[in-house]
């Protein structure tokens, strides 16, 4: 039977259906013609249904199906997750379980995922009080911060958890373990290292530094000062980037803590002359100073000077004597010593009280044996020049002692209530609230020069005669005429408190410095319009 189609052999119209699979095959050459036997199902959802095929199979025989390619893709982004975050072991069967028990052993696939697993690793660590970066879970598994904080969120509110506090102190450890530039130090060195810092964060912490703010700057700029007492080149840009926190954050908290080290100085004889620019080069007395002061006992505990058995006099007239030139610098002089002390002259020394010293007991002896060990010295240096008399020798304490003793109990782990027990030399208050102190001052004294300009507007002639210390004015001649110009120095802010003023708000209020609610209430009033 002749068809309307040639054949694609011979180009023939000679096709014929076959009678056993129903192909068309060419009478005059036998071949077989391809995909020529399409039948169009016709007839709506009472016509012949076809095969579905799922996704993830090869055909109705086969072993695996959707559910089981799932959880087996699902497994092995979990290992290779664990693997890049480096948890092994328990910690990763941890995981898995919690994944398992928040899934309901179906788990998932698409973007969400990895995010998921990040989370419950981090969730993990957290409950165990282990670092664990939220910026370095976010970098592996290829997400944003704050999609991952959600993801964090809705883990902890799923499971009904409370999470720990941040352990700064574990940041810091792990920081300094895995940064590169301290696995080439020794481990003396990286000991020395971790006991500096974990003193200066609990101090930093006793001086509200790290009170609603983000801790990793701190441990990054704790850590670059810690690096250069040590004589490390390290510097604060590395260090951020290897920290995966902001590099002028960190420069901020470093400042910050140069800032509380200077503070802390000028309780020192010397503590005039150090500044930000030199307190790097004095650290080392401030932070021993800072050590000493931290174990000390509360003064309700102290005791008297009744059963001291060294003469106070005859150490402090050693000490300044004008023969060894001994100190922590070459300006630190005679004066200085007898400024600390609050006495007249090393030799005319006179406790009457030894109860009402301002010297605990303890701190007393140490400085006696640590003076008896390091004048030694300088003793045994002296008899080699008793030729030459006026000599004067020069003595420099650190290039013979350890700065650094590291027996202070801020050198270990406290709790927060431990710390601010603890007196390092400096009481500080939180930054936030000195900034909010020196606003409400600003913002008084921008009401009273409001007020004066109001006055001066209503009566003139009251307003002469009284303050004019907020109106700067200025007489220019020109041409033979004298033409007066007033030059008065406000801004917007100014404005606004006058504003608030003339409506009768009350100045406590203004003082808040909340100006588009007053605006609102008081000015704007749309509700009366």
């Amino acid at each position: 039977m002749d068809s309307s189609c040639p054949c694609k052999s011979c180009r023939k119209k000679t096709l014929v259906p076959d009678d056993v699979t129903g192909n068309m095959v060419c009478a005059s050459c036998g071949v077989v013609q391809d995909f020529d036997n399409f039948q169009a199902h016709i007839g709506g959802i009472t016509g012949p249904a076809g095969t579905y095929v799922r996704v993830g199979t090869s055909g109705s025989g086969s072993v695996y199906n959707y559910k089981d390619t799932k959880i087996y893709q699902a497994h092995k982004l979990i290992e290779d997750l664990m693997f890049k975050l480096g948890l092994l072991g328990s910690k990763s069967d941890e995981i898995k379980v919690m994944i398992e028990t928040i899934t309901t052993g179906e788990y998932g696939q698409g973007k969400w995922f990895p995010v998921f697993v990040g989370a419950c690793a981090y969730v993990a660590m957290r409950k165990d009080k282990k670092m664990l970066p939220i910026v370095e879970v976010s970098g592996i598994v290829g997400c944003d911060i704050y999609e991952l904080g959600q993801m964090i969120n809705r883990v902890v509110d799923f499971l009904d958890l409370k999470l720990p506090e941040f352990d700064i102190v574990n940041s810091l450890e792990r920081a300094i373990r895995s940064y590169p530039r301290f696995v080439e130090v020794s481990e003396d060195v990286v000991q020395r290292m971790l006991k500096q810092g974990v003193f200066l964060v609990q101090c930093l912490i006793k001086w509200f530094l790290t009170t609603g703010r983000k801790p990793m700057p701190v441990v990054a700029a704790v850590l670059v000062f810690v690096a250069e007492l040590n004589q490390l080149d390290v510097k604060i840009e590395d260090m951020a980037k290897e920290l995966h926190v902001a590099v002028i954050t960190c420069r901020r908290r470093y400042k910050e803590l140069l800032e509380r080290l200077v503070k802390v100085a000028r309780a020192l004889p010397w503590g005039e002359d150090v500044t930000m620019k030199n307190i790097v080069k004095n650290a080392p007395s401030v932070i021993q100073y800072m050590e000493m002061k931290s174990m000390t006992q509360c003064p309700q505990k102290r005791e008297s000077f009744e059963h001291i058995g060294f003469d106070f006099e005859e150490v402090l007239g050693a000490c300044l004597s004008k023969e060894i030139g001994y100190g922590l610098d070459s300006y630190t002089t005679e004066k200085h010593y007898l400024q600390y002390f609050e006495v007249d002259h090393p030799s005319h020394l006179n406790i009457e009280y030894p109860d009402k010293f301002q010297i605990s007991p303890e701190c007393l002896t140490m400085v006696y044996s640590n003076f008896l060990d390091e004048v030694s010295l300088v003793k045994a240096t002296s008899e080699c020049n008793k030729g030459n008399k006026r000599k004067k020798i020069s003595f420099d304490l650190r290039q013979c002692t350890d700065w650094w003793k590291g027996k202070s109990d801020l050198s270990k782990k406290l709790l927060l209530k431990q710390i601010f027990e603890k007196d390092v030399g400096l009481d500080a208050s939180p930054p936030s609230f000195d900034r909010g102190c020196l606003a409400y001052e600003r913002r008084r004294e921008k009401i009273k020069a409001a007020q004066l300009r109001i006055q001066k507007i209503i009566h003139p002639c009251i307003a002469d005669s009284g303050r004019e210390d907020y109106l700067c004015v200025t007489k220019h001649i020109k041409s033979g005429k004298k033409r007066r110009k007033i030059e008065v120095d406000i801004d917007w802010e100014d404005l606004i408190i006058e504003t608030l003023l003339l409506h009768n708000v009350k100045e406590e209020e203004i003082e808040k410095g909340h100006y588009n609610v007053l605006l609102d209430l008081h000015v704007f009033d749309y509700g009366n319009v």
